[in-house]
């Protein structure tokens, strides 16, 4: 199951406490203070786990909390350490303290970091020995580890964020691009949470593509399926919008258009400002290869954008123009070195 939040209580380990004790031996009359030291309590670490997904694990067990260190013990024995937890995450996951709203933590691929340190464990006796105090009464507490309550929440990487009305064929695309098994159905709602799939665009290049549940009109409102997942996007730095060339909601693809950029512009502005490719699906609905273009330059004209450059025409099904579309993403991901490299659309890419 896909769970994207989760809100946890973190608990380092309590430091173990100091020893009093007193050193007894046969023909040592005066033995002295031998009191071990309190171990130290157990780390919190992050660590990302790249086969990780969501935080289902997360919302159903609601406090973790790493070991407390022993207690010293006499003949100078120091308590263990307390055993640290790891929490593994996906990578994305963000961490704000609940109580403050303040980000704690941006977890990255690879990433392992304390996030709440251990107590210290405190000193036992033997510790306070001193010339004018040769048998010292008292050792101190361990002290207690860091505690608060987290919110936990996942904004999955992906450089290209699929993006469109319910049934735009985003899942097919996914599907048609990646080795992603997405859920594929002629009905509105198929995808119920965010699908990656990585892109193999060549021996030395790939990306990674989201497909982000439906949007609907009042999505940035809380409406549908799309507000939980619009923050997915977020982390993207293209956005493929996919223009279903016949939709079935009896509106036109540039009003579609406008719809989707009117909830996007409304959750984000920084969002909406990302950089944008617009793609006419479905292409295989119409009878040939004239019509696609007509209908493709049509949207063009109406949206104002350049044909081949900031629009394109595209069928998943058939697989028509898929290398052209994923040249033209790569080149907006990549600019600099897909110029200085010279590939060029023909050579590599989906079906080469």
């Amino acid at each position: 199951m896909f769970v994207d939040r989760a809100v946890i209580t973190i608990k380092a380990g309590d430091g173990g406490n100091g020893a009093v004790s007193f050193r007894r031996e046969k023909a040592v009359p005066k033995g002295g203070p031998d009191g071990g030291n309190g171990g130290d309590g157990g780390d919190v670490i992050l660590q990302a786990e790249g086969g990780m997904s969501t935080l289902y694990d997360f919302k159903h067990q609601p406090r973790w909390e790493a070991r407390n260190g022993d207690n010293g013990g006499g003949k100078q024995c120091s308590g263990l350490r307390g055993e640290d937890l790891i929490l593994r995450l996906p990578p994305g996951t963000i961490l704000f303290n609940e109580e403050t709203g303040d980000m704690l933590h941006d977890l990255k691929e690879g990433e392992r970091v304390v996030i709440a340190k251990g107590g210290r464990g405190g000193w036992g006796n033997e510790h306070y020995k001193r010339s004018d105090n040769q048998t010292p009464q008292h050792a101190e507490h361990g002290l207690p580890g860091q505690e608060f309550r987290v919110r936990l929440e996942l904004k999955l990487i992906a450089e290209v964020g699929l993006v469109g009305l319910p049934n735009a064929g985003k899942s097919t695309m996914l599907a048609a691009l990646t080795k992603a098994t997405p859920k594929i159905a002629n009905y509105p709602f198929t995808t119920l949470s965010p699908q990656l799939g990585v892109c193999e665009v060549g021996p030395s290049r790939r990306m990674v593509i989201a497909d982000i549940p439906g949007l609907i009109e009042g999505a940035s409102a809380g409406a549908g399926l799309g507000h939980d997942f619009l923050r997915h996007i977020e982390r993207t730095k293209v956005l493929v919008h996919l223009l279903d060339v016949e939709a079935d909601n009896q509106q036109s693809p540039a009003e579609n258009y406008a719809t989707i950029r009117a909830e996007l512009k409304g959750y984000s502005e920084l969002l909406a400002d990302k950089p944008e490719l617009v793609v006419v699906s479905k292409l295989d609905l119409l009878p040939d290869e004239k019509a696609r273009e007509r209908a493709v330059k049509a949207v063009a004209k109406e949206l104002g954008l350049r044909y081949g450059k900031e629009i394109i025409g595209v069928s998943a099904a058939s697989r028509t123009n898929l290398k052209e579309l994923v040249e033209h993403i790569w080149k907006m991901l990549h600019p600099k070195q897909y110029e200085d490299a010279g590939w060029k659309a023909s050579e590599v890419g989906p079906g080469a």
